[in-house]
C-alpha cells in the first residue's frame, strides 16, 4: 500500500506531480502489474507523461510491480532514452564532432550556454529547452551543426544562434 503523502500529489520540490499525473502512472503500474517484462513499456509510459523518472518515481514503480528498486535503477540509468532529471519541451543538441569543433562548434556550444544559462546536460529553469552534446550527427559537411527537436541548422554561427531559439518557443 502506497504511503498518503505518495499518493495525495503534495510532495516538493522537482518531484511535485499532480494528482492526476500520479494517478496516470498508478494505471499504468496497474495495466502491466502482472505481465513478465514489464519494467521497459511502465518506464516508457511513464516518461511520457512525466518528461523524466524521478527517484520517488522509481520507489512508485518498484512497489507497484513488485521488484527491486535497484532493478529499476539499474534500466533507468542504463538505458539512455531514460532520464531522472526533469526535460525541456526542446532539445538542442550541438555537435562536437571533429568537422563540427574545428569549424566553431566548441564556439556555438559556448554561446548556447550562455543564452540558455545551462550547462550541457541540464534543462533551464522554465523548462523550455534541455541541452545536450552529441559527437556526430552525420552532418559533416554542414559543419557547425545544432539541432533543436530533430531539425538540423548547419553552418551555424554564434550570432545566428538566438534566431535559431526563437523558432522554439
Amino acid at each position: 500500500m502506497l504511503k498518503e503523502a505518495e499518493t495525495s500529489g503534495k510532495q516538493t520540490g522537482p518531484d511535485e506531480f499532480s494528482c492526476e499525473k500520479l494517478a496516470a502512472v498508478d494505471k499504468i503500474i496497474d495495466h502491466y502489474r502482472s505481465r513478465p517484462g514489464a519494467l521497459i513499456p511502465v518506464l516508457e509510459e511513464v516518461q511520457e507523461i512525466l518528461s523524466y523518472i524521478p527517484k520517488s518515481i522509481q520507489k512508485r514503480i518498484a512497489r507497484g510491480l513488485g521488484v527491486p528498486l535497484s532493478e529499476v535503477w539499474g534500466v533507468v540509468t542504463f538505458y539512455s532514452f531514460f532520464t531522472t532529471t526533469p526535460r525541456g519541451r526542446h532539445t538542442v543538441r550541438c555537435c562536437l564532432g571533429t568537422a563540427c569543433y574545428v569549424r566553431g562548434g566548441k564556439s556555438n556550444l559556448e554561446k548556447l550556454t550562455a543564452l540558455l544559462k545551462i550547462k550541457p546536460g541540464s534543462t533551464s529553469e522554465d523548462r523550455r529547452f534541455s541541452l545536450e552534446t552529441v559527437r556526430c550527427v552525420g552532418a559533416c559537411g554542414l559543419a557547425p551543426v545544432i539541432t533543436a527537436d530533430g531539425e538540423t541548422f548547419g553552418q551555424v554561427k554564434p550570432m545566428k544562434i538566438p534566431e535559431i531559439l526563437e523558432e522554439f518557443k
